[in-house]
């Protein structure tokens, strides 16, 4: 079964399509990115201009694809998608710009993925709206320059610093996602069950805030779950109880933590003694990729104090060894 508590997109959240909200005023959190944008969106409907593109990093799971539709919905502009791996050659960039109208935003996810030529490409795009590509081959290639309309790039990444220079230069607006507070995601699960006709108590929406590790993405996906629980094992409602027994069978702990979250720190506690140990002989040790450990599983466990990054390593804290109830073990060092 794929992990519930990860903020990455799985197939089964097409279904947030359908929650998605439509204007800025219906999107919960972010506040201080919400403000900045609602004024950077009046201003330039005002100028009769384009929005200035936009970047948005921060983890998995936060809302840069809504707020990405949002900024679409507010311009009047439709949204067309896609994301860096998929931009392989210059044809699939020409193919997605040449189909732009005034106004329109084109959402390009992952845009740290983007091939450096492609990027290259991108580069007269989006200062000059203009795309200069060379067709045909040796002696028979030609340059040739389209005309584009313009448009909002709305760029998003979980890797910032993967981004270069260059391209992050062209991004007029630069905003970071940061992780939800207990209360946002409480009353997006409200919401969440007002639009799927759920009814939940104040107490579970609460309560699976509480276990949703800072991500809308984890608290809808729990939410359907739990769900599932009430309809086949009570009359429907979602209530404190039975929120809590469907969280326990689906082993998501009051703090959000799942079995891989135990593995990450246990491996780091039995088998380097706590730590430090470096990222590459950590992912072997748990059978991970380094970057999905830097990309999903780390940025919680930091920012919740069960681990901290050192100059020599990972290392698990004092507040990890008391959670799981282990005992710190004293080293030479």
């Amino acid at each position: 079964m794929a992990r519930l508590v990860t903020g990455d997109a799985l197939e089964e959240d097409n279904f947030e399509i359908s929650i998605r909200p439509d204007s800025i005023d219906e999107y919960i959190g972010q506040a201080e990115l919400k403000e900045n944008l609602n004024i950077f969106m009046k201003a330039a409907k005002m100028r009769g201009e384009a929005l200035d593109h936009v970047l948005l990093y921060g983890p998995p799971g936060l809302g840069k694809t809504t707020m990405a539709y949002i900024i679409a919905n507010e311009m009047g502009g439709n949204i067309k998608t896609t994301s860096g791996p998929a931009i392989e050659k210059s044809g699939d960039l020409a193919a997605v710009l040449s189909t732009l109208e005034p106004g329109d935003v084109l959402f390009i996810d992952e845009i740290h993925r983007i091939p450096r030529f492609i990027e290259e490409i991108l580069y007269s795009a989006m200062e000059d709206f203009k795309l200069d590509i060379i067709v045909g081959a040796d002696s028979t290639s030609r340059n040739i320059t389209i005309d584009l309309p313009p448009f909002t790039l709305v760029g998003a990444t979980t890797r910032a610093g993967d981004l270069t220079g260059p391209l992050r230069d062209r991004f007029g607006i630069v905003s970071k996602l940061n992780f939800y507070t207990e209360e946002e995601l409480k009353q997006i699960v409200l919401r969440t069950s007002r639009v799927l006709k759920s009814p939940i108590t104040e107490e579970a929406a609460y309560e699976l805030a509480r276990r949703s590790r800072g991500t809308p993405r984890v608290a809808n996906r729990l939410f359907k779950r739990v769900r599932d629980f009430a309809l086949v094992m009570g009359d429907g409602n979602i209530d404190i109880n039975i929120t809590k027994v469907a969280l326990e069978k689906l082993k998501v702990d009051k703090f959000g933590l799942d079995a891989t979250d135990y593995n990450l720190l246990n491996s780091i506690i039995d088998k380097f003694n706590g730590g430090p140990v470096g990222i590459d002989a950590l992912a072997s040790s748990i059978g991970e990729e380094a970057s999905t450990i830097e990309d999903v599983y780390e940025p919680y466990l930091l920012q919740n104090g069960f681990l901290k990054r050192t100059s020599r390593g990972r290392m698990v804290t004092d507040k990890a060894y008391k959670y799981l109830k282990k005992e710190k073990q004293d080293t030479l060092f």
